[in-house]
């Protein structure tokens, strides 16, 4: 079904942007940047976090960390990342093809500004071997994202 819901979000949300399938697995960044061809930071890796009762997808660079430091000052606490399970539940998209498209239910998304230095980034589309090519400003406004700072 995740797959399909990101289908359908791309169907009503941005009809011009097309799904891309491949054999090969792409559910790590390096599997990722190798099957579309990009160099690994181009790969929009989305994290399932926790903060408090507060669920959220974080949408960075496949190159870039997590900072402690910036991400508690940009949300008050700590992060905490969910464990398969959980992140299936709160997505419907297995680890290895999380996006944030396609979501059962509204949750915060935001971009690091790490995706910023491409023009054009690809992020997972609800499997461990879709995705798309998305201009990252396209990203941004289809997901309502807000810009943080929380990558080193």
């Amino acid at each position: 079904m995740s797959f399909e819901s990101v289908r359908a979000f791309f169907s009503a949300n941005a009809p011009e942007i097309e799904i891309i399938e491949t054999a090969e697995s792409s559910s790590t960044v390096a599997l990722a940047a190798e099957a579309h061809r990009v160099e690994p930071g181009q790969i929009a890796k989305t994290i399932c976090l926790r903060v408090g009762d507060e669920t959220m997808l974080v949408v960075a660079s496949g190159t870039a960390r997590l900072d402690n430091r910036k991400f508690k000052d940009a949300f008050g606490g700590k992060g905490r990342m969910l464990g398969p399970q959980e992140v299936l539940e709160a997505t419907s998209h297995p680890v290895g093809g999380v996006c944030p498209f396609g979501l059962p239910a509204p949750i915060p998304v935001y971009c690091d500004v790490s995706l910023r230095r491409f023009d054009e980034v690809v992020p997972a589309a609800g499997s461990t071997h879709s995705a798309v090519r998305i201009a990252t400003e396209r990203l941004a406004e289809l997901t309502s994202a807000k810009w943080v700072d929380v990558c080193q």
